[in-house]
């Protein structure tokens, strides 16, 4: 699960294998859809916060 540095993420997609950075508002938490840059397909995209306040990022095929 990638961490999120500052407000941004590299993450692969996971139809079309590019790794694309993503942008994350820093009060961002929860789950939202993202359209990849390269394919356009959807993504859900999960940030959570742990205990000591690093937010982590789960990319996975939209529903």
């Amino acid at each position: 699960m990638p961490k999120l540095h500052e407000d941004t993420a590299k993450v692969r997609c996971p139809y079309c294998r590019e790794r694309v950075e993503l942008f994350v508002d820093p009060d961002t938490s929860g789950a939202f859809v993202e359209d990849c840059a390269v394919c356009c397909r959807p993504w859900a995209v999960h940030v959570s916060v742990d205990e000591d306040g690093q937010r982590s990022i789960e990319i996975a095929p939209a529903q």
